[in-house]
This record gives C-alpha cells, sequence and structure tokens, in this order.
C-alpha cells in the first residue's frame, strides 16, 4: 500500500465509495494533475475556482459555466445539472462559513455518492468546517521519489536552456547525488532549487552540490519545524557518556542493514544535564545528518495547521533518511495529552499521530528524543517498544568532569597540562558538562579584563561563585534519580 502513487491511492478511496476528499496542499498544480488522470476516461471532470466558476477540467480551453463563480450557486449547479463523475473544488473552503454554501456541498456529496462519483476539496487550508471533517477522506499527497526527482531536475533544466544556454558537466554518479540531496523537498522546491543553482552560473556540474544541500537547508528551516544541527567531528570532542558510546559502537552499522533498525532512544535527564550532547554523540557516532525538529513551535506559529505540519514534517524526515531526528523537550510539545487539555483534543491527537509514526515508520530515522520532566509525559511514551531504550544522563563523574575540562581547555587553546585538575574536578562536583564550560568562559573573560592568563586559581573562582544547578533544583534531582533507579540505562 505505502509504494501506490498518488493517483492510484485517489483512484482506490473513489472505488471504495468515498464520495468526499480533501486534498491539503501548496502544490496545487500537482494535486490538479493527479484528479485529472483520475477521471479521464469515461468519468469527466467538472473544476470550481471562485475567478472561473465551473468548467470541464479534461479540456484544453475549457468554457466556464455562466453565473457560477459564487460558490452556492456553483454547488447547486454541480449538484443537480453536472454529470461528471469527479467534481474538484479548489480553495472552496474559506467560503463554507455561508449555510448556503454548506448546504449545497452537503447536497453535492450526497448526489455524488448516488451516482459513485466523488468531490474533491484542494485547498491550503488545513481548517475545514466540522460538517466536512465529518463526511471526508483526507488524502497526503506524497514528496516526489528519486526517480521523480531525476525527472524534475531534467526539465528544470531543459525549459531553462530555451532561454540561456547551461553547460551540463554532470556523471551519472553526480546527478545522483544531486538527486538524492534533494529528497524531502516538495516538487515546487526541488525545482526552485535547480532553478537556483544553474541560474548562478549558467552550469550544472560536481560544485553544485554542496550548493544544493546549502540551499536545501535553507528552506527546511525557513519553515521552522526542522533545523540542521551541527554535531561533533569526533567522539573524542564529548566527554564521559562512555555507556551510551559502547550502546552506539555496537549499531555503528545497523541503520544501514535491511533486518530490525534501531529505532530510538529516550534521554532523561535535568536541564543542562548534557541531554543535547547526547544527541550530537549519535549523530556524530554514526555519521548521520542530525535534524532537530521543534515540536512545541507548532502550537504558537501554525495554529490550525499543527496536525498538517507534524505529518508534512514526519513524512520529510523519512524521505531525509538515514538521519538522525531530535526531538527536543518531548513533554512540552505533548504534555496535555496526559492530562485533559484545554486545547481541543489537539495534544493528544498529535501524540497519538506521533506515537504511531514511531511503531511505523519504515525508513531509516532514528528518534532521539529528549525529556527534563518525567511527570509531564504521558505513560505511553515511556511503554516498552517504543524505544530501543531509555537513557538517564546524570551528571558527570570524576572521570566525565576531568575529560570535559581537557577538551574545553584545549578547544580554547590553552594546555590542560597547565592546570591542577585534580582540584578542577573535585570542585566542580555536581556541575553540568555545559556549567564546567561556563566556568572556563567567565575566568576567560575575567583574565582578558585583567590583561593576565587563566590559571586553576580563577577557574576555581569562577566554580565557587557559580553553584550548580544540582544545588539549586536538589530536591528535583534526587526525585529523577530516584525515578530513574531501575527504569534507564545510565549513560554514564
Amino acid at each position: 500500500m505505502g509504494n501506490l502513487t498518488d493517483v492510484e491511492r485517489l483512484e482506490g478511496l473513489i472505488r471504495a465509495g468515498r464520495p468526499l476528499i480533501t486534498i491539503q496542499t501548496y502544490e496545487e498544480d500537482h494535486a490538479l494533475e493527479v484528479v485529472r488522470q483520475v477521471a479521464l476516461g469515461d468519468r469527466g471532470l467538472a473544476i470550481w475556482t471562485v475567478l472561473s466558476g465551473v468548467y470541464d477540467g479534461l479540456l484544453d480551453r475549457p468554457v466556464p459555466v455562466d453565473n457560477t463563480t459564487n460558490p452556492a450557486a456553483a454547488l447547486y449547479h454541480l449538484g443537480y445539472q453536472n454529470q461528471s463523475q469527479v467534481v474538484c473544488l479548489v480553495d472552496i473552503a474559506a467560503h463554507l462559513d455561508e449555510p448556503a454554501a454548506v448546504r449545497g456541498l452537503r447536497d453535492l456529496v450526497a448526489a455524488m455518492e448516488r451516482r459513485g462519483g466523488a468531490v474533491v476539496m484542494i485547498d491550503h487550508a488545513e481548517k475545514l468546517p466540522g460538517i466536512v471533517t465529518a463526511l471526508a477522506t483526507r488524502l497526503e499527497l506524497s514528496l516526489p521519489d528519486e526517480e521523480e526527482l531525476e525527472r524534475i531536475v531534467r526539465e528544470t533544466v531543459k525549459r531553462l536552456h530555451v532561454s540561456r544556454a547551461v553547460n551540463i558537466d554532470l556523471t551519472k554518479r553526480h546527478l545522483s547525488v544531486i538527486v538524492a540531496n534533494l529528497r524531502g523537498l516538495t516538487r515546487r522546491r526541488a525545482a526552485q532549487v535547480v532553478a537556483d543553482i544553474v541560474r548562478d552560473d549558467d552550469k550544472l556540474n560536481e560544485r553544485d552540490i554542496k550548493r544544493v544541500v546549502q540551499l536545501k537547508r535553507e528552506m527546511v528551516q525557513s519553515d521552522g519545524m526542522l533545523e540542521f544541527t551541527a554535531a561533533p567531528a569526533s567522539l573524542d570532542e564529548i566527554g564521559g557518556m562512555d555507556r551510551l558510546k559502547r550502546w552506539l559502537k555496537v549499531r555503528e552499522h545497523a541503520l544501514e542493514s535491511s533486518g530490525d533498525q534501531p529505532r530510538g532512544v529516550l534521554l532523561l535527564g535535568v536541564q543542562g544535564g548534557g541531554k543535547s550532547l547526547c544527541a550530537k554523540a549519535i549523530a556524530t557516532a554514526w555519521q548521520r545528518p542530525l535534524l532537530r525538529m521543534d515540536v512545541g513551535a507548532l502550537y504558537d506559529k501554525y495554529i490550525g495547521e499543527s496536525e498538517q505540519r507534524l505529518r508534512q514534517t514526519l513524512r520529510q524526515a523519512e524521505l531525509m533518511a538515514p538521519i538522525v531526528l531530535w526531538i527536543d523537550e518531548i513533554e512540552k510539545a505533548f504534555a496535555g495529552s496526559a492530562s485533559q487539555a484545554t486545547d481541543g483534543g489537539l495534544s493528544r491527537r498529535m501524540f497519538g499521530a506521533l506515537l504511531t509514526w514511531m511503531q511505523e515508520h519504515r525508513e531509516p530515522v532514528f528518534v532521539v528524543a529528549t525529556a527534563n520532566d518525567i511527570e509531564a509525559l504521558p505513560p505511553e511514551l515511556l511503554r516498552k517498544g517504543r524505544f530501543d531504550e531509555i537513557f538517564f544522563v546524570d551528571l558527570p563523574s570524576e572521570k566525565a568532569r576531568r575529560a570535559i575540562f581537557e577538551i574545553h581547555l584545549k578547544r580554547r587553546g590553552m594546555d590542560p597540562g597547565g592546570f591542577d585538575l585534580a582540584e578542577l574536578v573535585e570542585a566542580s562536583d555536581g556541575f553540568s558538562g555545559a556549567e564546567i564550560e561556563q566556568a572556563i568562559i567567565s575566568a576567560r573573560h575575567e583574565a582578558s579584563a585583567a590583561k593576565r592568563s587563566v590559571d586553576t586559581k580563577s577557574l576555581l573562582a569562577q566554580i565557587e561563585e557559580s553553584p550548580p544547578l544540582s544545588v539549586t533544583m536538589a530536591e528535583r534531582m534526587v526525585a529523577l534519580r530516584a525515578w530513574a533507579d531501575g527504569r534507564c540505562v545510565p549513560a554514564e
């Protein structure tokens, strides 16, 4: 079922007797072409837009029906005077606040059901009237696969070549790399990337591969849902977490296997304890791109489109696979699903959609979810089988703190051998890796202002002046450790 084309899936819905099908998309041209392909033959196709009114969707130069630009009038005509088996309504959702239009749509759907046809609504908006949602079946358009993306590359270059000479110098392998890097983009955006790199210098060659990656990254991040995150080049740049590193080493090539691929880990711990670093460690160990998904941004930025955006983002992540998908502070996004939420059930629906995807997705997307507040997590998320493992990220041990000091001192051009690391490690008991780094940064600022070098004494002074989170949130630390004992695997 997952390998069916959009045309085949729409055909299947109509054959199954679904009289109202909704397609929410920004790729209107593709959606219309899918509907036309299904309507070819004896079905016939009537299309309505608010500017044109009703017209025959299978003719090259159709003549619109008079007096059908008004939605209610058009729906009446389509329900009682039109004989097409497929009716396509483009951007009609915004007009369904009128009782006459809603009544007309319901009558049209009933008429199409009697004659074995279907109404297809193509809208850019997610929000639909309740009655439409109750009657409708949603069709999610697929993102282009590599075969279609290669066709988009060729057609875009050919179109540009008509108006300007384009010099193409690509091997088959280089073309495959460009196509692979376009995965996860919509058809329109993929064509835009190709057009942009060609227009830069009227060429398409191996050097454009990096440009494709850059433009794709900019487009993905502009959505505000997926963000490419830089990970350390080597695990040697990450102090501690030895148990997690061993776990990763054992599964180093598992994402590439066709057998039981690892699906994800849940990282629990206090804020600032190093969960983010763990996520980066996984991407580093497996040499995979790390994409951070801020699910919480859905509620603020995409009112009325949250569920659609989540589905679209997860689909996009699959097409970018193999990747590490980092869902940061997952409890903030779905905390409402664990109680009687006041968002009309949105949190629970989105949480359910995420859980279903986590269990059913087949592409090599490894999920790293981080959480600070265990009490806010719905019990379903912690059930066995959701994640391969649940790790508890505690404060770094003496050995880990020593490694962290060495890493951050070297990173700033200082020789760890010139410091009393044993004294620094002892003084920083209870400090997180982030707090140790901040102490080094503060000591450098102080030393620069006083025109002297950083030494052990200045570092100790910064450590003593700033109580760590383990002190200011001691009760919470104790409670979290007590919960994790026996339930989680220590990352260290």
